[in-house]
């Protein structure tokens, strides 16, 4: 029996994606570690190959989506089955779940020495440079925006799992690159206002990880709401254009 089903091909590459992704931000701003305050470009660029890493691990059995976003731009657009929908979303959730709790075990004893209460919880979701609600939702729909709407120019404009439930259709259509050099400008070119989630499970899952792992402070869920609404509109924006185009 196959067990590298696009259900756990989903939660290991997200899992992959958070740890690497959530892991670099930890090593830039917990205390006392190597990377300490080492910067934007390197969290930026260690999130993109974050992103390499999950997406060569889940692309060739799933399709590597790693974000509800993607799955749900995907089936607005007509391109992905709604009835594998709840399936994807569900190994996305858990496997940033468990990222998340693999970097707070990876850098416990720097969680243990660090103070600042804002930047541990930066090691599990994001949060808003300057707090305007209405202007951090628009960064997270025109984050997410251009990932989708990009990510179908990635793939076959007539794959249709619909009609091929064989087909896999996601980040990694045509490979894990191109989707690392995207991610990797959508960090450095409009990450700056929000910390860019574009997806909804890496915000949401490492924030539940905080609330529940022994990590002083505020889990910010008053802002919660924001990295997950943004991105599913920006996706749903993002399908809209693309069928009026197609």
């Amino acid at each position: 029996m196959k067990t590298m089903t696009p259900f756990v091909a989903e939660i290991i590459g997200t899992m992959l994606m958070i740890l690497l992704g959530n892991g670099v931000v930890a090593n830039v701003v917990l205390k006392d570690t190597k990377g300490n305050n080492s910067g934007w470009i390197v969290i930026t660029t260690a999130w993109a190959l974050a992103v390499f890493v999950g997406v060569t691990v889940a692309g060739p059995v799933s399709g590597a989506h790693l974000n509800p976003a993607v799955t749900l731009g995907l089936a607005f657009a007509g391109k992905f089955s709604w009835d594998l929908v709840p399936t994807y979303i569900a190994g996305e959730m858990i496997g940033a779940m468990l990222g998340a709790f693999l970097v707070w075990l990876f850098n416990k004893d720097h969680f243990a020495i660090t103070e600042d209460e804002g930047a541990k919880l930066a090691c599990f979701s994001t949060g808003p440079a300057i707090r305007k609600p209405i202007s951090n939702i628009i960064s997270e729909i025109i984050g997410t925006f251009v990932l989708v709407f990009v990510i179908f120019h990635f793939a076959d404009p007539n794959l249709n799992l619909n009609n091929d439930p064989s087909a896999k259709i996601g980040l990694g259509t045509i490979g894990a690159l191109p989707v690392t050099l995207l991610v990797w400008a959508i960090g450095l070119s409009l990450g700056g206002t929000t910390g860019y989630a574009i997806n909804p499970a890496r915000d949401l899952g490492p924030r539940i990880m905080h609330a529940i792992l022994p990590v002083k402070g505020s889990s910010d869920w008053g802002y919660a709401w924001i990295p997950i609404a943004g991105p599913i509109i920006g996706a749903a924006l993002a399908a809209l254009l693309n069928l009026a185009l197609s």
